[in-house]
Formats: C-alpha cells, sequence, structure tokens
C-alpha cells in the first residue's frame, strides 16, 4: 500500500468517525451519515490498497 494513500485512507476513517459522533451527540442525522459515508470510503481505499498490495507480492 503507498504511504500517500494509506494516510489518506486512515484520514477518512478518522475524519468520518468523528463527524458521526459530533452528528450523533448533536442529533444531527445528516451530519452523523455524511460521517458515515466518509469512513465507509477510507475503509473501502484501505480495503483496495490492501487487494493492490496482495497481488504486487
Amino acid at each position: 500500500m503507498s504511504a500517500g494513500e494509506k494516510a489518506k485512507a486512515k484520514t477518512e476513517q478518522a475524519e468520518g468517525k468523528t463527524k458521526e459522533a459530533l452528528g450523533s451527540a448533536l442529533g444531527n442525522d445528516r451530519m452523523a451519515a455524511e460521517g458515515q459515508t466518509e469512513k465507509s470510503e477510507g475503509d473501502a481505499r484501505e480495503a483496495k490498497e490492501k487487494a493492490k498490495d496482495a497481488f504486487k507480492h
């Protein structure tokens, strides 16, 4: 996994998790949903990079 893509995935996951928690705490369903989407995008990016690494070796 390239370092840049790995960092981007981790950042998306962390930002999404934070936004989701904040949205839930404030009762803002839209913010919570956006956070969940961001976190899912980070998870997907990480999975894609891991799959690419698996085929390289």
